[in-house]
């Protein structure tokens, strides 16, 4: 039975739901650097282990892109239609602003509590390690490329191991985040980006567009390479 293109949008929203809410949710309630606290390497995890998640809850459903990146990647590299990447870009937004909404709803009734963001990323004065915006850039380029590398060949036809591809992917986002958390906070998502950057305003906005630029052109170009040298016949 085929799947509905409901049913597809669906399963992008609550997948990217649940990305923003427990990957930026470490960062927020439990990123704390000191004894309490998760740390860096605990929020990479955060990411990763969300990734893998919906891969096995909602990939059989839409193929668990939660990324407008992987999305785009996927029209360029032939495996999927321009229409239907556009629905599913519409729901990973969606899903992303609901997931960060619901994040500032539960952040916001501690006793005490003192907004300070909601886990968006940032250059500048706004990177966490204060990396410049050429840094930021070619992270962000970079990252995505090796990120989308990994899911082609992981969801491969010729790869016999593709039941392994939600893990392989997962982990391959714990790794980046673990590298870049430090330059950008690491988006290589530009809806992972978008729904906290909206709730959070300012600056979060106005860099905004450096986490929706870099993360498709490293998709594009690594879709390119895929499609017409690593897996040509």
């Amino acid at each position: 039975m085929e799947t509905t293109t409901f049913s597809k949008f669906s399963a992008e929203f609550f997948g990217t739901l649940v990305l923003v809410l427990m990957g930026c949710g470490s960062a927020v309630i439990a990123g704390d650097n000191g004894t309490s606290g998760v740390g860096l390497l605990g929020i990479s995890f955060a990411f990763g282990l969300s990734v893998v998640a919906m891969a096995y809850a909602i990939g059989h459903i839409s193929g668990c892109h939660i990324n407008p990146a992987i999305s785009i990647g996927m029209v360029i590299a032939g495996r999927m239609k321009a229409g239907e990447a556009v629905i599913y870009i519409i729901a990973q937004v969606l899903g992303a602003i609901a997931g960060a909404g619901i994040l500032y709803l539960i952040a916001s009734g501690k006793d005490g509590y003192v907004f300070s963001g909601l886990g968006q990323n940032g250059y500048d004065a706004a990177s966490p390690g204060h990396y410049n915006v050429i840094s930021g850039f070619v992270a962000e380029t970079v990252f995505t490329f090796i990120f989308l590398m990994v899911i082609f060949g992981s969801t491969s036809t010729k790869n016999i191991n593709g039941g392994f591809a939600g893990l392989a992917i997962g982990l391959s986002l714990v790794l980046i985040h673990i590298v870049g958390i430090k330059v950008t906070g690491v988006s290589v998502n530009p809806a992972r980006s978008i729904g906290p950057a909206l709730i959070v305003g300012g600056t979060a906005v106005s860099q905004l567009w450096l986490f929706i630029v870099a993360p498709v052109l490293g998709a594009i170009l690594s879709a390119v390479v895929w499609r017409f040298l690593l897996e040509r016949n």
